[in-house]
């Protein structure tokens, strides 16, 4: 069963000005051959637990391997920099799960 996967990225802090604005107007492009699009994006949280701050990214892919693909591809590693120079934050790659998933599903394995 292929599941979808996510590249979600907490960015803490992110310096606005014209390396994002291009990293910005150039991401879209590099999501498209890896069947990638924003679900969630720069979208602030509503802390109901805990304390968090900063901005939540949330972009869906097929699968692992097109996320994984997406960010290693030559288009996506060009805009890269742009983001990582002038924020400040965690990015990860993570499976979903299938729409009949239960809660108790991951006692079984």
């Amino acid at each position: 069963m292929t599941l979808p996967a996510y590249a979600v990225a907490h960015l803490r802090q992110v310096a606005l000005g014209p390396a994002i604005a291009t990293y910005l107007a150039r991401i879209d492009a590099t999501l498209a051959p890896f069947g990638g699009r924003f679900l969630i994006h720069g979208a602030r949280p509503e802390p109901l637990e805990g304390d968090v701050s900063g901005d939540l990214v949330v972009i869906a892919f097929p699968d692992r391997a097109r996320a994984r693909a997406w960010y290693e591809s030559p288009a996506y590693q060009a805009i890269l920099s742009l983001r990582t120079a002038h924020s400040d934050g965690v990015v990860v790659l993570i499976d979903g799960v299938p729409a009949d998933h239960r809660a108790t599903d991951i006692l079984a394995g």
